[in-house]
């Protein structure tokens, strides 16, 4: 992932067009707040997100391939989606509460269990799906909560070289990752599900697919926020009695079929934004 991943979602929908989407019809509020801007080709800030999270994505994927040495066949237990389609009981919700505890504002504290690890994984996407991975003090703290100690060693300088004031500057942002005055800037991570891929005691692999939500609302704003769907896969690990990102990685969709829905004003979405709050997500 990183600065990554959490914003590899900043895609749009528009590159539907080229997977036989581009009959579905997206009406546009009569007074767009936003100035009528469109995310087309070329120099948008998400294309050059995107860009920034592919390189990370590799770096991560190259140290967990370095660190983790042979996969162990026995360690995909009985549980374990077999073939190209996961069990009943691993996508049936369990009912499970969530975990209650918090570290650094990031929910801790998760079973020890495949459940558990399914839960991590929704939880983390959460986060590093958020504003906070555009303020540095923030950021730092919450890849020191989430993942291994040794992954978030290498992975720091990677994120401070990623996050430049040039690549603040591109999402709209000021050097120390605030929106102008009257704007409101959009980062979310909203899972839709997991599905485990691999489970033992100490290692997990848990796939979580996600709509994301990422731009700028405000008046002056030519980035307005946008929608995209992504699967992000983590390598987890028991550590220090929690479960521990080792490495993680995205890929596009699957996306359903855009719907025929109006577009909010720039107003909506940033009221949206601030009366809507996060969940603590538990499989």
């Amino acid at each position: 992932m990183t600065p990554g991943d959490e914003h590899d979602y900043g895609e749009s929908a528009r590159s539907d067009e080229g997977q036989g989407y581009g009959r579905t019809r997206l009406r546009l509020p009569e007074n767009d707040p936003y100035g009528g801007a469109r995310r087309g080709g070329g120099r948008s800030s998400s294309r050059s997100l995107v860009t920034v999270v592919g390189v990370v994505v590799l770096l991560i994927a190259a140290i967990a391939f370095a660190n983790r040495g042979g996969d162990d066949p026995s360690s995909t237990s009985a549980n374990s989606p077999t073939g190209d389609k996961p069990n009943a009981t691993s996508t049936a919700a369990t009912g499970t509460k969530p975990v209650d505890t918090k570290t650094g504002g990031i929910p801790s504290g998760f079973a020890h269990t495949q459940q558990g690890a399914q839960s991590a994984a929704a939880n983390y996407a959460v986060a590093l799906g958020s504003t906070a991975m555009f303020r540095t003090d923030n950021r730092h703290t919450l890849v020191d909560t989430i993942y291994t100690t040794a992954a978030a060693a290498k992975l720091q300088g990677a994120m401070d070289q990623a996050y430049t004031t040039d690549f603040l500057a591109k999402m709209g942002l000021d050097a120390d990752g605030n929106a102008p005055q009257g704007d409101t800037f959009v980062s979310r991570v909203v899972p839709v599900g997991t599905t485990p891929q691999a489970y033992s005691t100490a290692t997990a692999k848990v796939a979580v697919w996600y709509l994301g939500l990422i731009g700028m609302s405000g008046t002056s704003s030519t980035d307005p926020v946008t929608s995209s769907w992504k699967t992000w896969t983590f390598d987890l690990q028991w550590t220090d009695g929690d479960w521990k990102i080792v490495s993680d990685e995205q890929k596009d969709g699957p996306a359903p079929v855009p719907g025929d829905d109006q577009a909010a004003t720039s107003d909506e979405i940033s009221k949206a934004i601030e009366e809507y709050g996060g969940f603590t997500y538990a499989r």
